[in-house]
């Protein structure tokens, strides 16, 4: 077994680090505390071909893989959890089910621009009465002639008011139930659009989370992606891939508020020494060391898996459900060794500690990872 990155996956870890440090992390606390959507660090981004890392250049990607993907994700989320978020939402939600399902014209089309980061992209499944049960969508595309015609409301979507197109799930065939559902891409522009509420979120507040209602929405008949009523299957396989993302996006936050806290019981002194003299910290720290870097193994193993082509439902769902659970122990620890101080503004780890709590949440919340885990091992 070989856990060495290769030389390019190094580059990339590397390259996205110093981009982060230098460019996301002097302003996320301040994009935290106005909810400014980073546009510009999306741009910069593109123009450094890492909005579409994992998909071949053809399609605008810079044809890496999910390793790298991941580590970025990972580097990015540690300098801004927010920033993090829809950089993740953007390519595993907005840009995959295109890669994945849609036909070499959509892929064209659409992927190219959004794996370029000339556009962004996002993934509306989500509504008010279909969360976790995602079967029970109710959405409605009616043909009408040479035309879809979408009716429904979506919310907690990621990116959707900064998005140029949305892929959407909709009810082509109700008698099916959720074999009835079908994908659709639906440019932003269209009539019909619009941007409901923009959610006040606990954390994550450089990325925006917005309420999608559609009134009549018509789009061609050309842009049902994949096949019909096939909606439901495509996008499980899209959150397959998703949880990947959110794990490391986990494993950043993480990082990010243990290595606040390990510079913090080094510099904070108590009864005459450094906090970290004091074996009841340490062994917080020796803690957080020890997950977060079981969570980078079990993050890195699932992405390993799906660039090999291998079965990685499993194991994405693993590290999903342990490294967002990891994570927001982190961070609670974090707080605690920081005492007060970690509890003010001024201090990082008080956003990540609110930060954090979404990884527990979106894309399958931690009782559907378990569910999912308990049929891949036979437990149910």
């Amino acid at each position: 077994m070989n856990f060495e990155l290769t030389q390019e996956q190094d580059m990339i870890r590397k390259m996205v680090r110093e981009f982060a440090e230098a460019e996301i992390a002097p302003k996320a606390a301040e994009r935290d505390r106005t909810g400014e959507f980073p546009q510009d660090v999306f741009h910069k981004m593109g123009e450094l071909g890492l909005m579409g890392i994992p998909f071949p250049e053809e399609y605008g990607g810079s044809g890496g893989d999910t390793v790298s993907y991941a580590i970025a994700v990972e580097e990015v989320s540690r300098a801004c959890g927010g920033t993090g978020l829809s950089y993740a939402a953007h390519i595993s939600l907005g840009c995959s089910p295109f890669y994945y399902f849609g036909t070499e014209e959509q892929k064209k089309k659409y992927l190219i621009p959004l794996a370029q980061g000339k556009s962004m992209g996002a993934f509306g499944l989500t509504e008010p009465n279909a969360g976790s049960d995602a079967g029970g969508t109710q959405t409605t595309a009616v043909e009408d002639g040479d035309e879809w015609v979408l009716n429904g409301t979506k919310i907690f979507i990621t990116n959707a008011a900064y998005a140029e197109v949305v892929v959407v799930t909709a009810v082509t065939d109700k008698s099916r139930g959720s074999r009835g559902i079908s994908s659709f891409i639906v440019p932003t522009s269209s009539p019909g659009f619009k941007i409901g509420t923009i959610y006040d979120k606990l954390g994550l507040n450089a990325s925006n989370t917005a309420e999608i209602i559609m009134e009549d929405v018509r789009i061609p008949k050309e842009n049902i992606l994949g096949k019909l009523n096939e909606g439901y299957k495509q996008f499980l396989i899209t959150l397959d891939g998703g949880r990947i993302s959110i794990a490391a996006m986990a494993v950043g936050i993480a990082r990010a508020a243990y290595e606040a806290s390990l510079q913090y019981a080094k510099e904070r002194r108590q009864f005459g020494q450094s906090i970290s003299k004091f074996q009841a910290i340490q062994f917080k720290l020796a803690d957080m060391a020890t997950h977060i870097e079981l969570a980078r193994n079990m993050t890195l193993k699932a992405a390993w898996l799906k660039d090999q082509g291998k079965p990685f439902k499993k194991e994405a769902a693993m590290a999903k459900l342990f490294a967002s659970e990891m994570a927001t122990r982190v961070c609670d620890q974090a707080v605690q060794i920081h005492g007060g101080y970690g509890y003010m503004k001024e201090y990082p780890v008080e956003r990540h500690y609110r930060d954090i709590k979404l990884c527990e949440i979106g894309e399958g919340t931690s009782e559907v990872q378990r569910l999912v885990i308990a049929r891949e091992i036979g437990a149910s």
